[in-house]
């Protein structure tokens, strides 16, 4: 009869005692902090930006009388202004620097259908659009949770392509040539950035940039010899100011 009843009772008990071993094993020490989610700036990682907003050279219009530019919300100052795009790849190894590189191009140049006349008294309608590629570094001396402020440095090429068309030039066979040529200009350009950024999650990031460059060209004299051979020439020449303000989403990729 004994042995009959330990034979029930030892089941019994080995169940009533498992959830409470499980338990003990599972619950933190007395004192302990529960684990926290870690964020994806304390890992390296890499950041792809895309960038659209507003580019302005307060000192460089595209003709006398074309000033201001032309963007979604008017005129600015008494140069040229348009819309601007964008692309960064970033490399973050820490929670505090950023390295990598950046593209910026003018999609939809400034135009000016008063520009003057060409040979024979032919309408030219000028246009100016800028294209900038280059090494940037970032320092994030403000960071919490969700925010960050951050400042940094660019520096990298510059292309400037001004192109006449002419608006009222007789038809011809495309084989004979068209109505557009193109003046190109090459320069160096450094500049200051100085932006913040919301996390709305770990992966995606939206931020808010503003940019000072200096563009440095060739002179006047030095870039006469690449003019069309309709006689136009580059529109800017030597050193250059340029300011960008724009808005950034970006993705984060854990490595």
């Amino acid at each position: 009869m004994i042995r009959m009843r330990a034979a029930w009772i030892l089941p019994v008990l080995a169940a009533a005692i498992a959830p409470r071993a499980a338990l003990a094993q599972t619950a933190p020490a007395a004192g302990a902090t529960p684990h926290e989610h870690q964020s994806l700036l304390d890992r390296p990682h890499t950041v792809l930006d895309l960038d659209a907003g507003i580019i302005a050279l307060p000192n460089a219009a595209i003709s006398t009388s074309n000033r201001g530019g032309s963007t979604p919300f008017g005129t600015f100052g008494n140069g040229d202004a348009t819309v601007l795009t964008g692309v960064h790849i970033l490399y973050r190894a820490t929670r505090d620097w950023a390295f990598g590189a950046g593209a910026l191009f003018a999609p939809r140049p400034t135009s000016d259908s008063n520009f003057g006349g060409g040979i024979g008294g032919v309408a030219i309608t000028h246009s100016r659009s800028y294209l900038t590629m280059g090494a940037e570094a970032r320092y994030f001396p403000l960071r919490s949770r969700w925010l960050e402020g951050w400042f940094g440095l660019t520096a990298g090429g510059v292309i400037i392509s001004d192109r006449y068309t002419e608006t009222n030039a007789p038809q011809v066979p495309p084989i004979l040539g068209t109505g557009s040529t193109t003046a190109s200009t090459e320069g160096f350009g450094v500049g200051f950035q100085i932006g913040g950024d919301y996390l709305m999650t770990d992966n995606w990031v939206i931020g808010l940039t503003l940019r000072a460059d200096r563009w440095f060209l060739p002179s006047q004299q030095a870039e006469a010899s690449s003019c069309t051979n309709t006689g136009f020439c580059s529109t800017l020449n030597g050193s250059v100011a340029a300011f960008e303000l724009g808005l950034s989403i970006g993705y984060r990729i854990p490595l």
